[in-house]
């Protein structure tokens, strides 16, 4: 048998040695659990958020919704929909109104109006997350109500001008706005200031109504199906987005009657097509919005869970 001997002033050695190793190994532990603890909380989270919408600040869970309203498809008639509220039509049907409510209010608010006393408000004003305008039809009681339950921040303004359908002569988001060629030169320096945007005169395939021939967000937008190379290439400068021809609802060249859309969730008719839905979901970048959102919360929870 060959028998080691070992100095004694090894020996300080060989136990710091074998301290350090232990150490080593209770941090791999340690890490490990955090990392499925993590991923635990990501799984958890992205289920809760699709079945729930409790765990996102945002209602990305929706994504893109196909609707309704009554017998219509048009559902960018009755709703405004931007980044700080909803606005949805009065005396529509309990299941349209609920599934902006359940999709929306934790984190915008969505309220029903009316103006001018009838429904197809989403076609008579003009709104992003700095302000909102409404027609000079608009009664006293209107203004108050939507002055009560939109956000302080939203500047509410009405204004006097001929062309009074706001949302078929005009189109926004947080940015830049595009409008009538023929609108009045007041008109245009108040969207400037309530919207805090970029006014351009504009024309989209020819048509001057270009509220009602496109939607677009600050991410993306949706344009008459028309509309040439060139002038695709002219509006995605001007507003500083990609730009996508196409249609809603079958086919209808009327992008923002069947179509309603902020950063990060979509609503549209319900004829709209799947082929439709993966353009809009793709030039929008909702799948992104939805992934981001995740991501962002996870990493809160994550961040308050071991800091």
């Amino acid at each position: 048998m060959i028998t080691l001997e070992i100095h004694p002033l090894i020996w300080p050695l060989i136990f710091l040695r074998l301290f350090f190793s232990a150490a080593q190994a209770v941090n791999v532990v340690k890490k490990v659990d955090m990392e499925k603890e993590f991923f635990m909380n990501l799984v958890d989270s992205t289920k809760r958020g699709t079945k729930t919408g409790t765990a996102f600040s945002s209602p990305i869970k929706c994504r893109l919704k196909g609707l309704r309203f009554e017998n219509s498809c048009e559902i960018g008639v009755f709703t405004k929909l931007t980044n700080a509220y909803c606005l949805v039509a009065t005396e529509g049907s309990e299941s349209f109104y609920s599934v902006f409510e359940s999709e929306l209010a934790d984190a915008i608010p969505v309220v029903r109006t009316s103006i001018g006393g009838t429904r197809i408000i989403g076609r008579l004003c003009i709104g992003n997350k700095k302000g909102l305008l409404l027609p000079h039809t608009t009664t006293d009681q209107e203004l108050e109500h939507l002055r009560n339950s939109l956000p302080d921040t939203v500047v509410i303004q009405r204004i006097n001008e001929k062309l009074s359908a706001l949302g078929n002569c005009m189109a926004c988001n947080d940015h830049v706005a595009l409008t009538h060629t023929d609108l009045d030169k007041e008109t245009e320096e108040m969207i400037a200031d309530v919207l805090g945007v970029e006014v351009f005169r504009q024309t989209i395939a020819g048509n001057v109504l270009v509220g009602s021939y496109c939607a677009f967000s600050n991410r993306g937008g949706l344009v008459h199906p028309h509309t040439s190379v060139e002038d695709l290439d002219e509006l995605s400068t001007l507003l500083q987005v990609p730009l996508v021809a196409g249609t809603v609802n079958r086919g209808s060249e009327v992008i923002a009657g069947g179509l309603t859309v902020n950063d990060w969730t979509a609503f549209c008719g319900s004829d709209t097509t799947a082929t439709e839905l993966s353009v809009i979901e793709n030039v929008f970048k909702l799948r992104e919005a939805q992934s981001n959102a995740i991501a962002d919360e996870t990493r809160k929870s994550f961040v308050a869970t071991y800091v």
